[in-house]
């Protein structure tokens, strides 16, 4: 699987969700209204800035104690994960959505996972151990904040999934803020960096006359009509 630069990865993490969400509508590659998940995957730390990676994918469970073909396993995980470049996410779809009972996610897997260059999850289920997660500054997009871990396991390893309305595939680029969840298209990542100066600099014009001195509203329609037409 070929990765990006770590350069270019770092320059993309560096834009907010937002911005990288408008400049990916200038390619057209892809409905406005997809690739970006819904509000209910909340940035559980919003003081840690922004985390981007390629994506690891699992289904897990918690509700109930595994069966013996619901039960992958967690040495078999490590694999899978390794299997995909750095920088990691794990993505994780949680079958007890939206009634999510137990968290996979707390400070034993979080070091786990974190030793193995994981620098985050995003999940539809829970996290706890808020603090020591905190601590270590592994990022956390979830459904919930929970206080068990009930009876969670694993499902299926590195599978498509669902989460927060985006399909998510193993190695995908994933990137999050305090905004939300973005699935970056990869066959136009490199091409994101410099197309995101063209879209604030006609977002800058507008800015720019809505905040001078020589503001009118007819100057503002003549300003919509450029930015939007009509």
């Amino acid at each position: 699987m070929a990765d990006l630069t770590p350069d270019l990865l770092e320059s993309l993490r560096q834009f907010s969700s937002c911005t990288i969400s408008n400049t990916v509508e200038t390619f057209n590659v892809r409905p406005r209204n997809k690739g970006f998940m819904t509000p209910n995957i909340k940035c559980i730390f919003p003081d840690l800035g922004n985390m981007i990676g390629y994506a690891v994918t699992a289904v897990i469970q918690a509700e109930a104690p595994p069966s013996s073909r619901m039960n992958a396993s967690r040495i078999d995980f490590i694999d899978e994960i390794l299997k995909i470049p750095e920088p990691r996410v794990i993505v994780m779809k949680d079958l007890d959505y939206p009634n999510v009972i137990g968290s996979f996610w707390g400070e034993v897997q979080m070091n786990i996972h974190g030793a193995v260059n994981c620098v985050g999850t995003v999940t539809d289920g829970g996290v706890r151990d808020l603090d020591e997660m905190h601590e270590r500054g592994f990022f956390a997009f979830a459904s919930d904040v929970l206080v068990s871990r009930s009876y969670v396991h694993l499902v299926e390893l590195n599978v498509p999934v669902n989460v927060g309305g985006v399909d998510v595939n193993p190695g995908d680029l994933i990137m999050g803020d305090k905004h939300g969840v973005i699935n970056i298209p990869k066959d136009i990542a490199a091409d994101i960096p410099e197309a995101v100066i063209g879209v604030e600099a006609r977002e800058k014009v507008m800015i720019d006359f809505c905040q001078s001195p020589d503001f009118t509203v007819d100057g503002l329609r003549d300003q919509l009509r450029k930015m939007y037409g009509g």
